[in-house]
């Protein structure tokens, strides 16, 4: 009697044990099977949907790849800029800068210089023709002439030429200096222009 219950429950239990393998492996395969519907119907609907990842119906959530990539971009930190080398080169040159000098005085320059101061004097336009005269036989204008001779220097032949430095120390380059100092010789050896002239065509000097 007591083999027999042994052999019952036995059989019990090997019965029982193969219910729950079987069930398992339906289960299993069950799974199985929906698992591959849904993967089908996710293929389907991406085909469908091109570019779409699923709506959750949430707020404030991207819907689409172009809205999740630009949130990416805004959530990600700004990539390092790598820094910047500067080269610092010694170069020398040759080249001589230009330098702007004062244009130097002209002959027609100094007799315009000439018009205006024998003007204040209150002379006669016929003074500056005698002074015209005179002194473009004398040096023809020439604030730097020299008679090597006579030692004789500038417009008037001032002789010797430091005799001008009464009137500045410029005497040996500034024609207005020059001038200056000539009106002066002849007006106190002269009285005027056409008088020192007359002496020199009688004297050739004066």
């Amino acid at each position: 009697m007591n083999s027999y219950r042994v052999l019952r429950n036995t059989v019990l239990t090997v019965l029982a044990a193969s219910t729950v393998v079987g069930s398992t492996a339906v289960g299993r395969a069950e799974e199985s099977g929906r698992i591959e519907e849904i993967e089908a119907a996710e293929e389907s609907g991406s085909a469908g949907n091109t570019g779409r990842i699923g709506e959750t119906g949430l707020p404030g959530e991207a819907t689409t790849t172009g809205e999740i990539s630009e949130a990416q971009e805004i959530a990600a930190p700004p990539a390092r800029v790598p820094a910047m080398r500067i080269h610092r080169a010694v170069w020398v040159t040759r080249a001589k800068p230009k330098v702007r000098r004062a244009a130097a005085p002209s002959r027609s320059s100094n007799k315009a210089i000439a018009f205006r101061l024998v003007a204040r004097r209150s002379w006669s336009q016929n003074q500056f023709q005698c002074l015209d005269s005179l002194w473009t036989r004398e040096s023809n204008w020439d604030h730097e002439a020299h008679n090597p001779s006579s030692g004789a220097y500038g417009i008037p032949q001032a002789l010797p030429g430091s005799k001008m430095s009464g009137s500045g120390g410029d005497w040996r380059s500034n024609p207005v200096t020059q001038i200056h100092w000539g009106l002066r010789y002849i007006k106190s050896r002269y009285g005027s222009p056409c008088g020192a002239w007359g002496h020199f065509r009688s004297s050739n000097w004066y």
